[in-house]
């Protein structure tokens, strides 16, 4: 399955959000999307089968527990594809930085003297 197949659901996505905060229990996961989404626990499941065999997580078994963990190298793919568009935010997001430093060196230089009275003299 594609990468975007799996974080095209918004399950799906806040279950691996949910992971990227640390290792969950498969009952901790099931608690938060049932209120959220309102799905049924084999319906939770199966999300978090279909996020296992497509490598998105991971699960380790403690007695009757399972905890799941994100595995990024999925991710990946999603981020070559990304590359793609990031020339368009560094651009962007230079000018911001640009834009952001005329203005502190304006405030800057408009608030030298400000703090005189009206006739001239300091007020400090």
């Amino acid at each position: 399955m594609h990468a975007f197949d799996i974080l095209g659901d918004p399950v799906r996505r806040r279950i691996l959000e949910l992971l990227a905060d640390g290792e969950q229990t498969s009952g901790a996961i099931t608690e938060v999307i049932r209120a959220e989404f309102a799905l049924s626990q084999p319906a939770v499941s199966q999300h978090l089968r279909v996020l296992r065999e497509s490598g998105f997580a991971s699960v380790r078994a403690e007695g009757a527990r399972r905890f799941y963990a994100v595995d990024p190298s999925p991710l990946s793919e999603v981020d070559v594809w990304l590359d793609r568009f990031r020339g368009f935010w560094d651009q962007r997001l230079d000018a911001l930085g640009t834009e952001l430093a005329r203005g502190r060196r304006a405030s800057r230089t408009s608030g030298v003297g400000k703090a005189r009275s009206t006739n001239g003299r300091n007020m400090t």
